[in-house]
């Protein structure tokens, strides 16, 4: 029997065409699955690009398994996906949502990717201070609630919540990792090169408030964009934003490719 949740699987679509040689590697975000990035891999597949969706060390599976994970571990994962996408395409994009794409852009600062977009990514924490305590927080509260309201409260799609896969806590340590995790993110923004695009919903508020503006700002490269949407929540790419946000993307990833 899979130990990977039911329709929560990573995947890899072949290209065709003139874009079949230009790599996607889209990365989920915290708690999530590689099935919050279907959708766009499966747009931009029918555009004709390789597309790669993998799935982070200790996710889709149960939540003790993201608690013996580290920051680390997630990073190698986007490796592994690079190194695997790179293998088979002569360019590769990033994509990632929220810490997907705090994995992104730092694997950006440092693989030779052809560019990069970030998706409701964090620049910090709330209190990054009281998320360095999480290791011994974590013995007496292992984990907790995502948000104050219900589950799904916060969605605009109630039925693309529906379907949609993550787990229903945060795991306390693993919150302590991802704060490490931007902490590296913050140094690398700079060593950033490659053309970006940043995108973010203004109805999200589930990521700390002015985090697009200030990763634009850091960023080394010259060639970076931001743009807002507005009608979704934190997971644009489920979200009704998808298709703007798949739109936006695809045109950037060609933009950028045939230049």
């Amino acid at each position: 029997m899979s130990q990977i949740i039911a329709t929560a699987e990573p995947f890899f679509f072949t290209g065709e065409g003139d874009h079949a040689k230009i790599g996607c590697l889209v990365t989920h975000g915290f708690t999530g699955a590689p099935k919050e990035m279907r959708w766009l891999g499966e747009y931009l597949n029918h555009l004709g690009y390789t597309v790669c969706g993998i799935r982070l060390t200790g996710h889709a599976t149960k939540p003790a398994d993201m608690v013996r994970s580290h920051w680390q571990d997630w990073l190698l994962s986007v490796e592994d996906g690079y190194n695997l996408l790179h293998s088979c395409t002569e360019q590769v994009f990033l994509l990632g949502l929220s810490m997907g794409g705090v994995l992104s852009l730092i694997s950006a600062s440092s693989l030779p990717v052809r560019g990069v977009v970030a998706m409701s990514t964090p620049y910090q924490l709330p209190d990054p201070v009281i998320f360095r305590l999480t290791g011994l927080i974590s013995w007496f509260l292992p984990y907790m609630a995502k948000g104050k309201g219900a589950p799904g409260e916060g969605w605009f799609d109630k039925e693309a919540f529906k379907q949609h896969v993550a787990y229903p806590k945060n795991p306390v340590r693993s919150a302590g990792e991802l704060n490490l995790l931007m902490e590296v993110m913050r140094e690398a923004l700079p060593l950033v090169k490659v053309p970006a695009l940043l995108i973010h919903s203004r109805d999200d508020d589930y990521v700390f408030r002015g985090s697009m503006e200030k990763i634009h700002a850091a960023l080394g490269s010259t060639d970076k964009q931001m743009l807002w949407v507005k009608g979704g929540g934190h997971v644009i790419t489920e979200e009704p934003t998808r298709e703007v946000v798949f739109k936006a993307a695809a045109n950037f990833i060609n933009r950028v490719a045939f230049a």
